[in-house]
This record gives C-alpha cells, sequence and structure tokens, in this order.
C-alpha cells in the first residue's frame, strides 16, 4: 500500500513540473532574428543566451528565429527558416520600418534598439509591472527523441481584447554550436540558445493539442517549448509562457 501512495505522489509531482501556467502579471517576450552568415550577430547570441540565467521564466521569454536571407553569401545556416525570415518582413511592415536586418530585437513585437543597454532592463519592469491580458497555459503530454506533444490553452478575460488575438506556439533547444566553414563568420565555433526549431500559428484562442518537432537527437533536457498570445492587427503580445521539456 505504501508503495502505491509512493507511486501515486511520484505521478502527480511529474505531472505538476510537466506544466507550467502564466501568472498575474506580463512577462516580456524578447525575439532575436539572427543568423550564422551575419558577422554582428554573435553578441547578439550571446545576450539571448545571458537572458535565461539572469532573469526568472516570469519575467522574460528568449527565442531566437534564424533567418535565411544571409545563406546565399556561403554559409547555410542550420537552423534557419523562410517562415522566421517572412515573419520578421510582416512585423516591419507593420511597423512601417524600412528594411529588416540582423540582430534585431523585437520586444513585445516591436523593434527595439537598445537591447543591449540599461534601457532594456527599464523596459523590461515596465512591462513586468502590467496586469497580464492574457492567460497560457502549457502541459507536455510525451517526448519522442524528435518531437513534443503538448496541450496549449490561451484565453483573454477582456472580449474587446479577443477579436484580433492569435495563439502562437514554438519549440526550442538550448546548447546548439555550429563550426562554421564559410561566410563571414569563417572559422569560428557560434553557440546558440533559445533556438526556435518549429513555429505553428496563428491559431484561434482556446485549448488544443499540438505536435513539435525537435532537431534529430535532441537533448530533452535542453528542449521547451514556448507560447505566446499576439494582437495581429498591432503585432503587440499580450502574454508569453515558456515551459522546459520533461518526460511525461
Amino acid at each position: 500500500m505504501l508503495a502505491v501512495f509512493a507511486a501515486l505522489f511520484m505521478a502527480q509531482a511529474h505531472a505538476q513540473k510537466c506544466m507550467a501556467r502564466s501568472g498575474e502579471r506580463t512577462t516580456a517576450l524578447v525575439e532575436l532574428y539572427t543568423s550564422e552568415g551575419c558577422s554582428s550577430c554573435p553578441p547578439a547570441d550571446r545576450w539571448l543566451s545571458s537572458l535565461g540565467k539572469t532573469y526568472r521564466s516570469e519575467q522574460v521569454v528568449p527565442l531566437a528565429l534564424h533567418v535565411d536571407y544571409w545563406d546565399y553569401i556561403g554559409w547555410k545556416d542550420p537552423y534557419a527558416k523562410r517562415e522566421f525570415s517572412q515573419r520578421q518582413r510582416r512585423l516591419s511592415q507593420l511597423q512601417r520600418l524600412a528594411l529588416v536586418y540582423t540582430p534585431q530585437v523585437l520586444l513585445q513585437g516591436s523593434d527595439f534598439r537598445s537591447w543591449g543597454g540599461a534601457e532594456f532592463e527599464r523596459a523590461l519592469e515596465r512591462i513586468n509591472a502590467q496586469p497580464a491580458r492574457a492567460r497560457l497555459e502549457l502541459e507536455i503530454l510525451a517526448t519522442t527523441p524528435d518531437a513534443l506533444q503538448l496541450r496549449a490553452q490561451a484565453t483573454i478575460p477582456d472580449p474587446a481584447q479577443r477579436p484580433d488575438a492569435a495563439l502562437y506556439v514554438a519549440a526550442y533547444e538550448n546548447r546548439l554550436e555550429s563550426r562554421v566553414s564559410a561566410g563571414e563568420n569563417r572559422g569560428r565555433l557560434l553557440t546558440h540558445d533559445h533556438v526556435a526549431l518549429e513555429w505553428q500559428g496563428p491559431y484561434a484562442l482556446g485549448e488544443r493539442q499540438l505536435k513539435l518537432a525537435l532537431l534529430p537527437r535532441a537533448k530533452t533536457a535542453d528542449s521547451g517549448v514556448v507560447a505566446f498570445v499576439q494582437n495581429r492587427r498591432t503585432a503587440e503580445v499580450l502574454q508569453a509562457l515558456v515551459l522546459a521539456a520533461c518526460s511525461a
């Protein structure tokens, strides 16, 4: 009987570990548009990696989106996706920016050029002080060597905020490395964290089950999923949530 109770306790504790819910305050989403073919990107990559060590997940959710438009200069970025380049262009058009560039940081969906200084800390404090306008919940249902199966739920209490809002979900991996043999970063060993691998959305608000692909031979301990709610008309991010992978 004691063994049965112990097993139930472990199962409950494990289930809690595989779930995350957003808080009462707003968590900031940081999107870094970067490329291994860009010589000015490694400092921004290192800065993004530092966010996960400097701040709590309730404060900031970092995500690196590798674009493919630098691949032509001699090095094909193994993490680049055309859909990330397309997303960057769409958000730039919404903000009437003349061009896209790397490294570019978007904070809550807006271009943020002062990412390397004290202004980021001040901006983060302002965002975290705002009451959350969306609620998110993530639950990892199963992990396999090449995918995460999860349940994602997004709700918005204020009906006026709902018509333009959408849910996005992305799988990510940390501790990735590339030995670059061509292009602007030739001869360098580049390291990356919070790298977006697969991107799904926009989805309507509500609950859904999803399967997100990981890299071949991905390490569960270095993988996870990010969800956020964004206003598709203004690009403003209403809430973000991250959940590290675990075996379910």
